[in-house]
């Protein structure tokens, strides 16, 4: 019985502090282009289109925030959320879908993103992507283009950039972070791997041109020439790991290893950052070992 009464009140006290953490939250509403704005609250960054034909959102941050979130769209628009994409499935990017579909809104998103949220034992089955792709899908809405591309097992499996293409503007999500998020987050337990977040910058370059603004999962508003040099960051990280894994260095020497990330950022820079130097030393050596299982 005491048992019982202790899980309910931690369980209790844990909602509590999950809704209560949101409380001080302001939503900020930044203009990206004539058409496209960017929120930042709590989690990734959203990106909105708005216009006549309504509202077309990307991510959706924490489930409280939605009122606040809601709220902030319609001193933009007073048209409703027509659709609502997830750019992969993280709760920080995806937490408010189920408050966003009893809106009105149909959730769209890569179809591992639907497989990952179904498993989730956490996630009622309102707020499920309602439209699933496996490579590439475009809208038509607020004179824009918007084409969305499936970047292969980069930051997670299930990842989209999306791409307003008169507007201009990349949504990347999660495969590209900027500003005081330095080094990248691969979730290699859900399908993300270094090669494939390589691949993921590489073709959101090929997409835009030097006048593009984008939108990062996390962090400011970037340029192509910040997009680059985070680019060749993942890629000098995967190739002087790779040379330290051939000359035969474990993954625990690897982590310790101060020297192969360093001329990006130092330990010192990224110690209370959520990626720090040697987690993503140790996330590089996982996931290349992971590439070369799946190479044989």
């Amino acid at each position: 019985m005491k048992k019982s009464i202790l899980i309910a009140l931690f369980t209790i006290t844990s909602i509590g502090y999950a809704q209560g953490r949101f409380d001080n939250v302001k939503i900020k509403i930044e203009p990206v282009s004539d058409h496209i704005y960017m929120l930042q609250g709590a989690g990734g960054n959203i990106g909105i289109s708005v216009g006549e034909d309504g509202v077309f959102m990307i991510d959706d941050q924490f489930a409280p925030l939605s009122d606040k979130i809601i709220t902030a769209i319609k001193t933009i628009s007073d048209k409703p959320v027509k659709f609502l994409v997830n750019t992969h499935f993280h709760g920080d990017h995806s937490g408010g879908n189920a408050n966003f579909e009893a809106a009105g809104a149909m959730i769209v998103a890569h179809d591992n993103v639907r497989k990952r949220l179904e498993s989730n034992e956490n996630t009622a089955s309102a707020g499920l992507p309602v439209i699933t792709f496996s490579d590439d899908a475009t809208f038509y809405m607020n004179e824009n283009d918007i084409f969305i591309t499936h970047v292969h097992n980069a930051h997670t499996d299930g990842d989209a950039l999306v791409y307003f293409v008169q507007s201009n503007v990349l949504h990347t999500g999660d495969t590209y972070f900027h500003g005081r998020f330095k080094f990248p987050y691969i979730d290699i337990k859900n399908g993300g791997s270094l090669a494939g977040d390589i691949e993921a910058a590489k073709k959101g370059l090929l997409i835009i041109n030097a006048s593009t603004k984008i939108i990062p999962g996390h962090g400011p508003i970037a340029s192509k020439a910040d997009y680059q040099k985070y680019h060749d960051m993942l890629v000098g990280i995967h190739e002087n790991v790779s040379n330290a894994m051939k000359a035969g260095k474990t993954e625990e020497e690897i982590a310790k290893m101060e020297t192969l990330t360093s001329m990006y950022y130092s330990d010192k820079e990224t110690e209370k950052d959520f990626i720090t130097g040697e987690k993503i030393r140790r996330a590089a050596y996982q996931s290349i070992t992971s590439e070369k299982e799946m190479s044989h």
